[in-house]
């Protein structure tokens, strides 16, 4: 039986990008919590918000130990399923891709030292110093690879001559036209799903075994970062839609449903289409898609039929796009319910149902940013560089392809499974009281000692 080479390696593709955004997501998001806890628990002399730094970190470094594993695995599939892309492509983004690496290896070297330099600083702001490397690094990470994508959407910084990429400048493609609003978006998404998980695990703990100082004020600061990135990640969303509308108007007419070109286009939410292309059962905004795209209620939209049709994305597009906005949206909801209790003192924002739904935005975020990354990667298609490459033309012809698929399903349960038993243990064997606790004697010890020499 003859193997579709092209539709195993998007198979591949999908699986190790669907496994690796989860690291790569938490790799950027929390070391930014980590800065903003350890600050705020020297300005306030506060040892629970020092207790949460220590701990997130730990967390944190075993995500990255996955997230090093899933990347590599990234780098070789460019190499191995995807030849001809490399091929045409690979001098244009062997520079993003090798500072990527740069700026994890910059971000690796101070996390080594922000571990081991715990207590050792007169100055506790010495040590706190050590996060903002951390913190760029990670970011620098996201900003490097995010170019690499921005540039397969918007194709920029070289001359095509005799079906080769030539004079390529690569500043110029990484800083292609796509990159500020990708950048924008992928940053302030990954800030806001860190703050969600870390607020969810503190929810979810306090319904299990009560609210404690500790988490209390964990999920405090963690709500507060949800409704500040929250409110960004709509900002940024908003951005990414009016680029879309601007340079890849197909993809946000197929995500959006809209088929004839016309002015004051509605936007649809939900629906489906019948066997002529018809929208049945949606819910239509008036005249918001013009304003999403444009930001004029009256603005004339390119509907999909302007295109060829073999150069439509799939129209699946159109419910990876609706979920990741309305779970976008339900996120910010939830962090301004909960202060809308905190500031209202006839509400408990601590009770159980608000609990849940907060330890219920943690997946959700997560499953956000998975449909966010499908729509931008569907949503591309038949391309995987925008009117240049096609997807079949870049792939493998090698039937390997298949078998290597299984081999890295089952390297990431593995990896998965082992990062869950890995990090159930880490905090359950160490409960964040009992820590804390701890901690209070070890400091009462240090300073009775101190005191003595003195």
């Amino acid at each position: 039986m003859e193997i579709d080479t092209v539709l195993w390696s998007r198979l591949l593709t999908g699986l190790t990008l669907s496994f690796h955004v989860i690291f790569a997501t938490v790799g950027v998001s929390v070391p930014l919590m980590i800065a903003i806890a350890e600050f705020v628990g020297i300005r306030k002399k506060d040892p629970h918000y020092i207790l949460m730094a220590k701990r997130w970190t730990r967390g944190f470094v075993i995500s990255v130990a996955v997230g090093v594993v899933t990347g590599t695995a990234i780098a070789m599939q460019l190499a191995l399923v995807w030849p001809n892309f490399m091929k045409l492509a690979g001098n244009v983004v062997a520079l993003p891709l090798f500072m990527e690496v740069f700026a994890f290896f910059f971000e690796a070297i101070f996390l080594g030292i922000y571990l081991y330099t715990w207590d050792r600083f007169r100055n506790p702001y010495m040590h706190w110093l050590l996060t903002i490397p951390i913190v760029a690094g990670a970011g620098m990470s996201a900003f490097f690879i995010t170019t690499v994508n921005g540039f397969m959407n918007q194709p920029e910084g070289f001359i095509l001559e005799a079906g080769h990429f030539a004079a390529v400048n690569p500043i110029e493609a990484m800083l292609n036209t796509a990159t500020p609003s990708k950048v924008l978006h992928v940053l302030t998404s990954a800030y806001m799903t860190g703050a969600a998980l870390l607020a969810g695990i503190a929810a979810f703990t306090m319904i299990r075994k009560g609210a404690t100082a500790y988490y209390k004020k964990s999920l405090n600061l963690m709500m507060g970062v949800l409704l500040v990135f929250g409110l960004l990640t709509t900002v940024a969303g908003d951005v990414s839609a009016k680029f879309l509308a601007e340079h890849q108007p197909e993809k946000l007419a197929a995500a959006e449903w809209h088929f004839e070109t016309e002015s004051g286009a509605d936007l649809i939410f939900l629906g489906w289409l019948n066997a002529e292309r018809e929208v049945i059962g949606a819910l239509h905004l008036p005249k918001a898609l013009s304003f999403l795209a444009f930001g004029d209620f009256n603005a004339e939209v390119t509907g999909l039929n302007e295109f060829p049709p073999d150069e439509h994305p799939p129209l699946l597009v159109h419910y990876l796009f609706d979920f990741m906005v309305s779970i976008g949206f339900l996120l910010l909801a939830v962090s301004a319910l909960y202060f809308l209790f905190v500031l209202w003192k006839k509400r408990n924002e601590y009770n159980k149902l608000l609990l849940w739904v907060i330890a219920l935005c943690a997946p959700l975020a997560f499953l956000a940013v998975e449909m966010g990354w499908f729509y931008a990667e569907v949503g591309r298609q038949p391309w995987i560089i925008r009117g240049y490459m096609r997807v079949e033309e870049a792939a493998t012809s090698s039937p390997n392809v298949m078998p290597l698929f299984f081999v890295f399903l089952l390297l990431y349960i593995v990896l998965g499974v082992l990062c869950a038993i890995v990090l159930r243990r880490l905090f359950r064997n160490n409960p964040a009281d009992a820590e804390f606790e701890r901690y209070m004697q070890s400091k009462h010890s240090q300073q009775a000692g101190e005191s003595e020499r003195t």
